[in-house]
């Protein structure tokens, strides 16, 4: 059965925790929803993990709606969430509409996702009332990066805590069906989660949040530039896959393989006129 926004509302409801994880790709896109994920953010956290870029700021709207519609064809059930990437949205509301539904018709999204507070629920709104679901994203925003100075915790202090309550408050008003909060104090994303009537997504935030999402390279230990303090590492497939690319190199260059079994068979007579032929 597909899930959609509901989906995230009915759990908030009955207490469920969601579930998320990045995707970029068809096939990776087909084993997480084959696992049962609620929602697959196509992030622009591909700027990192698979186009090698130092930031999310220099992802297009071309790559989001690349990767948005092969995610999409492997996603049969899960959410399709895509990011709205950096200037996409900042420009005008008008931007922020007309690219908000590029990513709906060309990127196959269920939903998009943009960063920021009050500053940008009029977008969220207009998105909203053009019928496209959006998820807000506050507390660490990775494409301000430059304006935060680095990757730091967000809402420490009284100011910014007081900051992204209101923030939050203002994108649920502004219509957004769920938000992310990440990188921030797990008592003040709890505090954040009881205030609101949508659901909370953390990312170093916290198990008080109605869900978590994590970058799946990260998880899965194949993103050797960093590993963030919130990530828990589920399985060592970036070793495994290491290792199996170099037996692959060894047995190739010893012509180990491919074996007899991986290969195929033509009538010996045949192969016997030919090289007579070819005498």
């Amino acid at each position: 059965m597909k899930k959609t926004v509901k989906t995230f509302s009915q759990a908030k409801a009955n207490g469920e925790k969601l579930t998320m994880l990045t995707a970029y790709d068809y096939t990776t896109a087909s084993i997480m929803d084959s696992a049962g994920v609620d929602a697959i953010l196509v992030g622009d956290s591909l700027g990192n993990v698979i186009l090698g870029y130092d930031d999310t700021t220099a992802v297009t709207m071309e790559d989001m709606i690349h990767h948005g519609a092969a995610v999409a064809r492997g996603a049969k059930e899960a959410l399709v969430v895509v990011d709205m990437p950096f200037m996409s949205y900042q420009t005008s509301v008008y931007d922020a509409v007309v690219n908000a539904g590029r990513l709906v018709k060309e990127g196959r999204a269920g939903a998009v996702k943009l960063e920021g507070g009050v500053e940008v629920c009029e977008a969220i709104k207009k998105i909203t009332d053009a019928g496209i679901p959006v998820m807000a994203h506050l507390g660490l925003t990775p494409q301000s990066v430059n304006v935060f100075g680095g990757y730091k915790v967000q809402g420490k202090d009284e100011l910014s805590a007081r900051k992204l309550i209101s923030d939050a408050l203002a994108v649920q008003n502004a219509g957004a069906f769920a938000v992310v909060l990440e990188c921030v104090p797990a008592r003040l994303a709890t505090l954040v989660t009881q205030q609101l009537a949508i659901p909370t997504i953390g990312i170093g935030a916290g198990n008080g949040c109605d869900g978590q999402v994590l970058v799946y390279q990260d998880m899965l230990g194949m993103f050797p530039d960093y590993t963030p303090k919130f990530t828990k590492r589920f399985g060592d497939v970036g070793n495994a896959m290491k290792t199996a690319f170099t037996d692959y190199i060894n047995e190739t260059k010893s012509s180990a393989f491919p074996s007899e079994e991986h290969t195929y068979k033509i009538d010996e007579k045949l192969i016997q006129r030919l090289e007579e032929e070819l005498k």
